[in-house]
């Protein structure tokens, strides 16, 4: 079964609320019972974040995230899903409960 990445995207470090939470919760055991959810996790502020650069003889280390934009990864899924379709509705779905926007985008095998 394709496997697919849901980028969760905010404007905030501010954590979800405990609405948002509890839907994120209903949401997570649902895509677990029914096959979907492979792994679920959030991020820590960007602020927090290194870019790494190996290519170079010596490492290139840069504090920060790498987009420098307002808007950023507070956390992801990887689910299964049969095709694009039903990813789609299912990222429709994650976006609702989590009330950000998500990327979705598909996995290479």
């Amino acid at each position: 079964m394709p496997k697919y990445l849901f980028s969760v995207l905010h404007d905030s470090d501010g954590m979800a609320t405990a609405e948002e939470m509890a839907a994120i919760d209903t949401f997570n055991e649902r895509i677990q019972a029914d096959g979907h959810r492979l792994f679920a996790c959030g991020l820590a502020a960007p602020a927090t974040a290194t870019v790494v650069d190996g290519r170079g003889r010596e490492a290139v280390l840069t504090a920060g995230s790498f987009t420098g934009s307002e808007e950023h990864v507070v956390g992801f899924w990887i689910i299964q899903a049969p095709d694009r379709d039903a990813a789609l509705r299912l990222a429709t779905e994650a976006s609702r409960c989590c009330n950000r926007r998500i990327e979705l985008r598909a996995l290479f095998d």
